[in-house]
């Protein structure tokens, strides 16, 4: 794979025929493995640290763009790795269940469950992939104060403004396929609720809600993937009014109260 030069990656040239609200999005290549215990914002800081013309060092990530960072190296740095014999089904089922709080479907091997974060996920979002044979990573604690102390370690280093999307890969009921989804935001928001504002041909809506971080943590997929290594991604030119204080616990995760289904 090319490994796009991130400087012009994200600033497209001058008269390239872009129009406003262009997104620009680009992975972050040269993120090491990434081991329990590790300082995760340290990593990423000099790795966002690109040596200038003059030797110095500059990051290339700027106020208002956002840090898109997968669940597992978060995982992995917060020691939430742990056992687990792939070939043991009945360890397989106590780990998913102590990680949940109640089990909603059972199918074979499979479980849909609702996590301690209130994610309805199969498997409590336990994942195989991508970490050592024998071991299996589990969801952040609370993702959203570990987007939090990545945000805020990174302005510290780079003196930067930036969001922190913590993303992870969910299935859809009733669709057919996966994508990556937040479950950890800080500076940004969950959802932008646009009800009483005007659509293109001025009629008010009623009942639109955006869940803008999940855009943008299925944006900035596209160009990690599955299988290349590249768990972070930076998002650029996302709308400023999105760049809040916001909590996907607090702002996406739906109420029991209002799910019709569960």
């Amino acid at each position: 794979m090319t490994e796009l030069n991130p400087m012009t990656a994200l600033n497209p040239p001058a008269g390239a025929g872009f129009p406003a609200g262009t997104l620009t999005v680009c992975p972050v290549v040269g993120i090491p493995e990434i081991r329990p215990g590790d300082d995760l914002s340290a990593v990423l800081a000099e790795v966002l640290s690109t040596p200038g013309p003059d030797g110095g060092r500059t990051p290339w990530i700027a106020d208002g763009d956002v840090l898109v960072v997968t669940q597992k190296i978060v995982s992995k740095a917060e020691g939430r790795i742990v056992p687990l014999d792939p070939e043991d089904p009945e360890a397989k089922r106590r780990l998913i269940e102590s990680e949940s709080t109640r089990i909603l479907r059972r199918r074979g091997d499979l479980l849909i469950t609702e996590t301690h974060h209130g994610f309805v996920c199969a498997n409590a979002g336990i994942d195989l992939s991508n970490v050592e044979a024998g071991t299996a990573a589990l969801l952040p604690v609370d993702p959203d104060r570990s987007a939090r102390r990545i945000r805020e370690a990174l302005g510290h280093r780079l003196g930067t403004d930036i969001a922190v999307v913590i993303s992870d890969t969910f299935g859809r009921t009733w669709r057919n396929g996966a994508t990556d989804i937040a479950i950890g935001i800080a500076g940004i928001a969950g959802v932008i609720d646009l009800r009483g504002t005007p659509d293109a041909t001025g009629r008010i809506l009623e009942a639109t809600e955006v869940c803008v971080a999940d855009e943008v943590a299925g944006a900035a997929d596209l160009v990690m993937g599955k299988d290349r290594s590249i768990p972070v991604a930076v998002v650029r030119g996302v709308d400023p009014v999105w760049l809040r204080r916001g909590s996907v616990s607090d702002e996406i995760v739906r109420d029991p109260s209002g799910d019709l289904f569960r």
